[in-house]
């Protein structure tokens, strides 16, 4: 099975082709977003590498996450300035995906929370 697509909040213009983008992001304010939290960069590594094996980002959230968004990662609709400022560059650069075809960050994003892994469902 092919690995999933994943996006850096550093894109250039050929990695956003790499990710079968033509188009620019829609302006948002708001955004679903879920992530994957991990305390340990050895951690959210693992949990990157089953991403790109092909697992679903809900499952994999599930199995690593250690915040309370375990639930499958979600933390449901977040507006612009409501979360840390890496995580929140990270997410509003990310395109529109599905927790079974997801396009996350990689690398992941480091705060003062730990690591995340970040995919996004829906931009309003």
């Amino acid at each position: 099975m092919g690995k999933k697509k994943a996006a850096s909040a550093s894109q250039t213009k050929d990695d956003e082709k790499s990710l079968g983008s033509k188009t620019k992001l829609k302006p948002a304010s708001a955004i679903h977003v879920r992530h994957i939290l991990c305390e340990k960069q050895s951690k959210i590594l693992q949990a990157l590498e089953k991403l790109e094996d092909g697992g679903k980002f809900d499952a994999v959230a599930r199995e690593f996450s250690e915040d309370k968004a375990k639930q499958g990662g979600n933390l449901g609709r977040q507006v612009r300035g409501s979360m840390v400022g890496p995580f929140q560059e990270a997410a509003f650069n990310l395109q529109v995906s599905s927790p079974d075809k997801p396009i996350y960050t990689n690398p992941p994003v480091k705060t003062a929370f730990g690591y995340h892994i970040i995919m996004v469902e829906k931009r309003e």
